[in-house]
């Protein structure tokens, strides 16, 4: 027999994804226990687990039918043995069991029964024993199998069951069982779970978010949401019955503490026990164990593992209770919005009094939850307030809707922005109204809307002629066509449209959003027109109120960040964050704030970059923003003044949040800090493939201006790094080429590095330093650049043999990373000082390579691929890998960045 920890692994592989719920090393370990919810594939994951033992599954599965008749786990067993031979004995006195052990000779016929079993266990042909659902399995089979089980160690067992529950003598099954709860499948496992009804990745985040990863449930969820077309359909059927068992596993009285829990938009767990007193903490620890609630992380906050688990059992309530409920969370409440919330969902709607009463008190709390920037609490509230509005008060309704929207709008709400939405359409005529309801809902739909063509066109029906509508309708579809359908050609004759009607209308408002959203396009498209469009922009007066990130001033900003005017810049976006927070725009607020930190990073003010950073990333967490933004920032602020793995993980966080959100944008942009920090980090081969896809995607986005993100030298230099020189020398003229045309001469330092790289790899050192000497010296007033280039003359110059260059180059880019407190960089400057004075060679062949390794070592240098190698050499290809992987193993090195640096290579 394989032994356990070789069959144990099997388990692994559940659902087609490595799961790692178990050690490697399991000892002698035979018997486990796989427990989780209803659904949650304990039953698939034993059946891989038991197939990969090598050995035939004997297998019982007893059913909610048998749990109350004695002995007929036992019977199975028997029935199951019958086919290898054995078992004939015990089913004969199974057969004289028919008056159960209750009967005068119920004891005698026990033990018989546990001296056959364990017999037949010791003999039976050598198989793996699975037992399904043992929550079911009657309380005399339990007895007898357990005991005979104890009696024949050597037969491996697997149980599966609901919950697990430690007791003095451990599981049945054996004392020293390995307990192992199967995991929730992971948002790709799901993907690739339900990859038969297509889903969109926002589809996939939701149903993910919906099911908990349970594979049952998310199946159900999905199939009712294809048969009715709804991004979020009531719970199916067949998805209460699951939701329902798994609800049994646990006590009314937890059961009636997470009701409460799911009728709070955010329940902790000092409101649950005020409302349940000292039991709670008791009755959250039986929730944790069925796996309905998340064991926490600190914050007090109780979050159900699937939010269909919060949805079923407030479905389940009677509405006079539902009611009752928010009334004792009302009085519970210490936090007025939320009380607001109960108390309003506490309200009987049939008293139309109580009804404006509470509407007037729901768009209060409403008002308090935006200012706080709570988004979907605002977006709820305001709905409720609504809806509670009597329908005679059109104008009220009307105002309240359409703030419902709005709010719904900065969370992505669809369904209630769509409820508000209907709201206005059924009592209000008014052309300017009905267009501004279907703008927000356009608005709210973000990256996620479908049938695009049909609402649009649906807002343009309502506009009936007038331009100004139009206009704003014009200005949205353009942001559409540039973000959803890579049109920006298409998205910036769009804007101009848009701005043209405006104008004539005399709504400089949209004229001026319009004209910005032209400039923005214009500026990746590399028109020379973009700065005049900005400009007009700029002068057109505003009379209503517009989001601070969508104003021109805004992007002027921006334009003088990419442009290197970082202080004209901060000059511009200090009042603007100041108006964001004002208005208590979130969106606009993080905006601001990662404007500011990328502007004094690159005057190299790191701690404020990292203050900045800091405040955009939790007030985007904290509002539940679409986290590609902030964690782009975050990547490049910590990356360079900070830590390079916490770095690693934003900017992975944000490409995957990208991915979901098909944010291609944002997907280019995270996905270039990944790359930078890599490469920064001295792993050019890792860099390579992110730098390549940002290409790709900026490629098919039409992105001409090398100034908005500056992926060109890294990736030049990730090139050369990998042996590809002809390829980075191609990328650095076409891109040299664009910028000099475009008059972006901020790119051009960063190039002249990766230039001078290049230059000496190909052992042209007097040109390479003097390229980089001249980049640093266009760089004094972005000190964070001109230690990155200082550096590269450091290696440069070491290169050469010019020791004391390079010393005198590395200390002072050491000094311009420390003054600045960039402290990844201030590191690789010092590392570069270390290995200057305790490096003994300072010329000639490297001692410890052979005459062969030194000349293959000096040709890679020299950034010759392994077949040119081969060539000059006159070996094999495999030949020169073997040489230089004792090479890189001689020198303590990893990549032929490094092996530039310690060897000088073969002048052409």
């Amino acid at each position: 027999m394989q032994d356990s920890a070789t069959w144990f692994t099997g388990l692994r592989h559940t659902h087609g994804t490595a799961l790692s719920i178990a050690p490697d090393d399991l000892g002698g370990i035979r018997r486990v226990v796989l427990f989780g919810p209803p659904g949650i594939g304990k039953t698939t994951a034993a059946g891989t687990l038991a197939r990969r033992s090598g050995r035939p599954v004997l297998r019982l599965a007893p059913g909610p039918q048998d749990a109350d008749i004695p002995y007929t786990g036992l019977l199975e067993l028997a029935l199951a043995l019958q086919p290898l031979g054995a078992a004939k004995e015990l089913a004969d006195a199974l057969d004289e069991a028919g008056t159960g052990p209750t009967s005068p000779h119920g004891s005698a016929l026990a033990l018989r029964l546990r001296r056959l079993t364990a017999t037949v266990l010791r003999e039976a042909p050598p198989v793996m024993l699975v037992v399904d659902n043992t929550q079911w399995l009657d309380e005399a089979s339990t007895a007898v199998l357990g005991w005979a089980l104890r009696q024949a160690p050597e037969l491996p067992a697997i149980a599966t069951e609901r919950t697990w529950r430690p007791a003095a003598g451990g599981h049945w099954i054996d004392e020293d069982a390995y307990p192992v709860r199967v995991p929730a499948l992971s948002t790709h496992q799901i993907a690739s779970l339900l990859s038969p009804h297509r889903p969109d990745p926002h589809a996939i985040a939701r149903l993910h978010t919906r099911s908990g990863g349970n594979p049952a449930l998310a199946l159900a969820l999905a199939e009712a949401g294809v048969r009715s077309g709804q991004d979020d359909p009531p719970l199916p059927p067949a998805a209460r019955r699951l939701l329902g068992e798994w609800l049994e596993t646990v006590s009314h009285d937890v059961r009636e503490l997470l009701t409460l829990a799911a009728l709070d938009d955010r329940p902790d767990r000092e409101l649950l026990a005020r409302l349940a007193g000292p039991a709670a903490d008791h009755l959250l620890a039986q929730a944790e164990t069925a796996a309905l609630i998340d064991p926490g992380d600190g914050d007090g906050q109780v979050r159900f593992t699937a939010s269909a688990v919060g949805t079923e059992l407030v479905t389940r309530l009677p509405g006079t209770v539902r009611r009752v409920l928010h009334a004792r969370l009302a009085q519970a409440c210490h936090d007025p919005a939320r009380r607001d919330r109960h108390t309003t969902l506490a309200a009987d709607t049939g008293d139309p009094r109580t009804a404006r009463h509470t509407a007037r008190d729901a768009a209060r709390a409403a008002g308090h939850a935006r200012m706080r920037g709570e988004h979907p609490l605002a977006a709820e509230l305001s709905l409720l307030a609504a809806q509670r509005t009597p329908h005679e008060d059109t104008g009220l309704l009307t105002e309240r809707a359409l703030t419902a929207v709005r709010d719904a709008s900065h969370c992505g709400d669809l369904p209630r922005a769509r409820a508000a939405t209907r709201l206005v359409l059924e009592h209000d005529t008014d052309p300017a109204q009905r267009v501004g309801a279907l703008l927000a809902l356009i608005d709210a739909s973000g990256q996620h809307l479908h049938s695009a063509d049909e609402l649009f066109a649906a807002a343009i029906h309502e506009t009936a002629g007038r331009p100004d509508l139009t206009a704003q309708i014009l200005l949205r579809q353009a942001i559409w066509a540039n973000v959803n359908e890579g049109a920006p050609e298409q998205a910036a004759a769009l804007a101009s449209h848009a701005a043209d009607l405006a104008r004539a209308a005399d709504d400089t408002t949209t004229a001026a959003l319009a004209l910005t959203m032209q400039a923005r396009i214009q500026r990746i498209l590399g028109h020379p027109e973009a700065h005049a469009t900005l400009e007009r922009a700029l002068s057109l007066p505003r009379t209503a109120p517009v989001p601070v990130n969508a104003t021109p001033e805004h992007l002027a900003a921006r334009h003088a960040l990419f442009d290197d005017r970082p202080e004209q810049a901060r000059t511009t976006l200090l009042p603007l964050l100041v108006q964001a927070q004002r208005t208590g725009d979130v969106e606009a607020t993080v905006d601001l704030l990662r404007s500011l930190a990328e502007t004094e990073l690159r005057t190299g003010r790191c701690a404020k970059a990292l203050a900045y950073a800091h405040r955009a990333q939790t007030l985007s967490d904290d509002a539940g923003l679409f986290p590609g933004p902030a964690c782009y920032t975050s990547a490049l602020v910590e990356g360079t003044a900070l830590r390079t793995d916490t770095a690693l993980t934003h900017a992975r966080r944000g490409i995957d949040a990208s991915r979901h959100e098909d944010n291609k944008v944002f997907l280019s942009r995270n996905l270039y800090a990944l790359g930078h920090l890599l490469l920064a980090a001295d792993r050019p081969k890792e860099a390579l493939e992110p730098l390549q896809e940002v290409r790709a995607l900026e490629q098919r986005q039409q992105v001409r201006d090398p100034s908005v993100l500056r992926w060109h030298a890294d990736l030049a230099e990730a090139l050369l790094a990998v042996g590809r020189p002809d390829e980075a020398d191609d990328l650095l003229t076409d891109t040299h080429r664009t910028a000099t045309g475009l008059g972006r001469t901020s790119v051009l330092p960063a190039l002249e590095r990766s230039r001078a790289l290049l230059d000496a790899a190909r052992g042209h050192y007097d040109t390479a330093a003097q390229r980089l000497t001249d980049a640093a010296d266009r760089l004094r007033d972005l000190p964070l650049e001109r230690g990155r280039t200082l550096l590269a003359l450091s290696h440069t110059e070491r290169r050469a043999r010019r020791r004391a260059g390079a010393r005198t180059a590395a200390q002072k880019a050491a000094d311009l990373f420390t003054a600045h407190a960039a402290h990844p960089w201030a590191d690789a400057a010092t590392h570069a000082l270390h290995r200057l004075e305790t490096s003994s060679a300072d010329a000639g062949a490297h001692p410890r390579l052979t005459g062969a390794e030194e000349r293959c070592a000096r040709l890679a240098a020299a950034g010759a691929s392994n077949r040119d190698i081969a060539a000059a050499l006159t070996v094999s290809v495999k030949t020169v890998e073997a040489t230089l992987t004792r090479i890189y193993r001689k020198l303590d090195l990893h990549s032929r960045v490094q092996l530039a640096h310690a060897i000088t290579p073969t002048p052409e």
